[in-house]
């Protein structure tokens, strides 16, 4: 049994933690189709978004609101959700950045410093690609949005890395490799 076991964590861990980059490839090519739109199919986007969310709340809370309300409230608030989704998507980002590089046994201060400097890169990237669509220009104010995003993203992912490796995964660590 204990070769058995032994055998399956060398297989999950030869199959899966190549697989682990994917997510972070997949958040970088959602950036950058979401930063490809051109302002007017941005700003559209941000306010089907505002009024989704402002139709939860008014459901959720029963606050009463008419359509017509939910919707000049979305377009007052649309500055707000657009810079909550840079905050957010970054976020999402450097979690599906640092958890591989956390599998791959980066941790501490090289893991902020390395998973950090990917995502900041990208969003400067992303900012500068913006320049190149119609009604859209790159920001300063965005890069510090996203990057604090992207701390955020590193720390939630040390924390439950940690966390994990203090409970769930102690017992597999714990377990000595047998070599024939």
């Amino acid at each position: 049994m204990k070769y058995f076991l032994l055998y399956i964590k060398q297989t999950l861990r030869f199959v899966l933690k190549p697989l682990s980059f994917l997510p972070a490839i997949v958040m970088m090519c959602l950036i950058f189709n979401f930063s490809d739109q051109n302002a007017d199919a941005s700003s559209a986007l941000s306010y089907k978004v505002g009024v989704e969310v402002l139709n939860v709340t008014n459901d959720v809370l029963d606050k009463g609101w008419t359509d017509a309300h939910i919707s000049e409230l979305s377009t007052t608030y649309q500055y707000y959700i657009r810079k909550l989704a840079h905050f957010s998507e970054y976020m999402l980002l450097a979690i599906t950045v640092a958890f591989p590089l956390y599998v791959y046994g980066l941790r501490g201060f090289p893991l902020v410093i390395i998973a950090g400097a990917i995502c900041v890169g990208y969003a400067c990237l992303d900012e500068y690609h913006q320049s190149f669509i119609a009604g859209r220009s790159p920001q300063k104010k965005d890069i510090i949005i996203d990057s604090c995003g992207v701390l955020a993203g590193v720390i939630i992912t040390r924390i439950v890395g940690w966390t994990g490796r203090m409970t769930i995964f102690r017992p597999l660590s714990n377990h000595k490799e047998v070599r024939e």
